[in-house]
């Protein structure tokens, strides 16, 4: 059976509009960012993260980095030998797998004394949207329900048109 260019357009546009619409997007510290005397434990109260979802972490370049640690590491403040900071300022993190995520700041004794320190738990699958979103928690405005509804009807008017 051959698949028409039409339909082939359809899966790809129908596949791609899923996986957007169904990872979030939080920016670490809403609008105060990746910085000093932040309670990162408070700001993670009610949020649910799973694997798609995206971190991002904003600060000024040269002030602040964020580096990946393990458990002990992110207890103890202790930096990773390696230079695997990231340090754009603008940095994206997409979460890949399931598990516990833990990010510091590297730079002076930012992790130690200024609580430069996020620990998140990641889980495997979405569940079932809600009807609503809670404000300033991600970029994700209306439930995910409604986007693959618009993606379903859309693509069923492309072939009726």
């Amino acid at each position: 059976m051959t698949m028409s260019c039409a339909n082939v357009i359809f899966l790809a546009t129908l596949v791609a509009l899923a996986t957007s619409i169904s990872a979030t997007e939080y920016t670490v510290g809403d609008a105060s960012g990746w910085t000093l005397d932040f309670d990162y434990q408070t700001w993670t109260q009610g949020k649910q993260f799973f694997v798609g979802d995206k971190l991002v972490f904003n600060y000024s370049p040269g002030k602040h980095n964020v580096l990946k640690v393990n458990g002990t590491s992110f207890q103890q403040c202790i930096m990773p030998s390696s230079n695997e900071a990231l340090t754009s300022g603008n940095d994206v993190v997409t979460l890949l797998t399931p598990g516990r995520k833990w990010y510091v700041c590297g730079i002076g004794k930012h992790c130690e004394l200024r609580n430069m320190k996020l620990v998140i738990n990641v889980e495997s699958m979405s569940p079932a949207p809600s009807p609503s979103t809670t404000s300033g928690s991600s970029t994700l405005v209306i439930p995910k329900t409604y986007g693959f509804a618009a993606a379903f009807i859309g693509s069923l008017l492309m072939f009726l048109i």
